[in-house]
């Protein structure tokens, strides 16, 4: 199996949510196929050189599921650990099934060494992640049977407040100092997390939550898709204080591919929104975190893209535009895939 060179790790994708939802509005939906109007497909990934990411895991208000910022369900009320549970075992459920089903050209991957021999061996690496710890109980009873089944990465949250911690809502401009630090709870996680060997995403995260894991946290700081606030003033996106205490702290932010994140209007709707906001993101990201704290993260099928990406099979383009901003092909190889691999394997050590 050939993919193009050089191959991408992504940070984070809702895959795994669209085909539950479809799935339980009757479509069929055979993502070894392909899926039309999907950003991920087995054959889209392998057309585009994707070689694997993190699937996040994310459950939807069922009081709130009309459609917000590219299909994602609408932010709502906080939800119980039991719409948390229906939800993220459906969407490992149907990863392993996924996996199950591939005869080895997907791969449930638990360690950076997997990820190595899956991307070598031309397969596609597929790495469970929560988006809002809904799912985790506020003891942290099952946290531990979560991570046997497969979980390697815990966001505290989505855009909504939950028993650890307060998300950033999606007013524009707005900074992401939006409420109280982490809960008691989310104090217990983030220890919980850093034991296990978890690795814990700031992304929604609100600043002061933020402040409170950098505090807390012996890990490396990640924000697995977000954007630079000065160049696009959504909460969604860091400041220049949040860049400089994950590069102290040797982590690594994930560029997001959501058109109302790299824009500095904000618009969502916006798709013909150039690659070239996408590199003056990574550019500053550069600038900030230096060449080793740097990645993917591109939002793919929770988000609207630019109209030139459009889905997996648009990540060359991307990678032509950063050779022709003068990025070499160490460094490009370090931003679509070395740099996510260096940390999961530094965080995922217990």
């Amino acid at each position: 199996m050939t993919r193009p060179n050089p191959t991408v790790f992504d940070g984070h994708n809702d895959t795994l949510l669209r085909i539950v939802m479809d799935r339980r509005k009757g479509r069929e939906i055979d993502f070894l196929a392909g899926v039309e109007g999907y950003h991920i497909d087995l054959p889209k990934a392998q057309a585009g050189g994707l070689a694997g990411g993190l699937f996040a895991m994310f459950s939807p208000n069922p009081d709130s599921l009309s459609s917000a910022l590219g299909g994602k369900p609408a932010m709502g009320n906080p939800i119980s650990q039991e719409v948390a549970e229906d939800f993220t075992y459906a969407m490992m459920d149907a990863g392993d099934e996924i996996v199950a089903q591939s005869g080895g050209a997907v791969r449930h991957c638990t360690s950076a060494a997997e990820i190595r021999t899956a991307m070598q061996e031309g397969a596609l690496a597929m790495v469970y992640h929560i988006e809002g710890a809904e799912v985790i109980a506020p003891d942290l009873g099952n946290l531990d049977a979560l991570y046997t089944r497969g979980l390697r990465s815990v966001g505290p949250v989505w855009s909504r407040d939950n028993v650890f911690a307060h998300g950033v809502p999606f007013s524009f401009p707005a900074s992401p100092d939006h409420g109280p630090g982490l809960t008691a709870q989310g104090e217990d996680l983030v220890r919980a997390c850093n034991a296990k060997g978890l690795m814990l995403d700031l992304s929604h995260l609100n600043e002061k939550g933020f402040w409170d894991i950098a505090r807390l946290s012996d890990k490396p700081l990640v924000a697995s898709h977000s954007n630079v606030h000065a160049l696009s003033p959504t909460p969604r996106n860091l400041t220049d204080r949040q860049l400089d205490a994950i590069a102290e702290s040797g982590g690594l932010v994930g560029l997001n591919f959501a058109v109302g994140f790299l824009r500095e209007d904000g618009n969502h709707g916006r798709t013909d929104t150039p690659i070239a906001q996408m590199i003056a993101h990574l550019d500053y990201l550069l600038e900030k975190l230096g060449e080793a704290g740097v990645g993917i993260g591109s939002d793919f099928d929770g988000a609207s893209m630019p109209r030139e990406i459009g889905d997996a099979r648009g990540l060359p383009l991307l990678v032509a535009a950063m050779a022709e901003a003068g990025y070499g092909e160490d460094l490009i190889a370090r931003i679509t895939h070395g740099n996510w691999i260096d940390l999961l394997e530094r965080t995922w050590v217990a």
